[in-house]
């Protein structure tokens, strides 16, 4: 039987926090190869969801550098993952306006270049009273940072926030 489990915000955050400007070294370090955020992500995600969906290809695992689903490191996929309609094992996601994320919750960016493509991916640590983009701080790896002001991104297009439910898990 499957059941739907409390997703760990502040675990998620923590996890943020720590490793932010450092690498976790039980994680290859995507950097070079077309950056580190979502990467990133999906290792906060799992602090705070630590379920994973071994499904290939359209699964979110990772055991290694080979051995990884392309939603754990790739920022569409991500989004298909988490905003899947089945319900298979892993960490669920809802689509949001921005005014209802919360701490471990994720948002992707377009930027003109590449122009209509979401391509990063930075965990939200912080928010104001009523978010907005001034009071929402993230962390993120690629341009490592912690507690950035989703404001001082310059050259964004589009936004689109994903609000975490919890995470499918089997009795």
């Amino acid at each position: 039987m499957r059941k739907l489990v409390p997703y760990d915000r502040l675990a998620a955050v923590l996890y943020a926090h720590r490793w932010a400007y450092r690498r976790n070294p039980s994680y290859y370090d995507f950097s070079e190869l077309g950056g580190d955020c979502t990467n990133f992500a999906s290792q906060c995600l799992y602090a705070g969801a630590p379920v994973m969906n071994f499904t290939q290809t359209f699964g979110w695992y990772y055991k290694d550098l080979t051995h990884r689903a392309p939603a754990w490191t790739g920022v569409p996929y991500f989004w298909n993952f988490l905003t899947r309609k089945e319900k298979t094992p892993g960490p669920v996601g809802v689509p949001v306006p921005l005014d209802q994320v919360e701490p471990g919750d994720f948002i992707q960016m377009q930027f003109r270049v590449p122009q209509g493509v979401y391509s990063h991916s930075p965990i939200v640590v912080s928010v104001g009273p009523v978010p907005t983009v001034r009071n929402i701080l993230v962390a993120a790896h690629s341009d490592d940072t912690d507690f950035r002001p989703l404001s001082s991104y310059r050259g964004v297009t589009a936004i689109r926030c994903i609000h975490i439910a919890g995470a499918i898990a089997e009795d």
